[in-house]
């Protein structure tokens, strides 16, 4: 596992809440970027899109490497570096004893996550850093072309 972290800038969200959705996410090595996107036409929600951009993103990793992921959700901060820990044990509960919403996106990210040395790190949406905001553009482009995609007849 090579020391030159890839950094991710991740983002998700809906309109409305619950709605259609999009994901984003920005990688960046030394001097190669790629960009990620992609929705949901159907009803899904801002959480379940704020976990899809990090599955995605370290998903297409193709070999374990460090990895400094930025997202501006502290849903999905607390709940990989936290939460998710005390959810598994208890069954995949709260500790209200109700189930956890967004399982399956949990256990994805649990599992993407464990392929790499992941740092979370949590920055403030629309404050102006240069990745999250290409992250929350991506995120937009994916919700539009979700929306146009399901609009077309087959």
């Amino acid at each position: 596992m090579t020391d030159d972290p890839v950094i991710i800038h991740t983002d998700g969200g809906c309109r409305p809440n619950p709605g259609p959705g999009g994901w984003g996410a920005v990688l960046r090595q030394r001097d190669h970027v790629r960009e990620m996107f992609g929705g949901e036409a159907g009803a899904t929600s801002n959480n379940r899109m704020e976990l899809m951009a990090p599955i995605m993103a370290l998903e297409a990793l193709t070999r374990p490497v460090v990895v400094h992921l930025h997202t501006d959700s502290t849903y999905v901060r607390n709940g990989i570096t936290k939460w998710v820990f005390g959810w598994e044990r208890n069954g995949w509960m709260t500790a209200a004893k109700q189930p956890v919403k967004n399982v399956d996106l949990w256990q994805r990210l649990q599992i993407a996550s464990a392929q790499h040395r992941v740092e979370w790190f949590w920055v403030k949406g629309h404050s102006g850093i240069a990745d999250n905001e290409l992250a929350d553009a991506l995120a937009t482009r994916g919700l539009q072309e979700a929306i146009a995609a399901a609009a077309i007849p087959t």
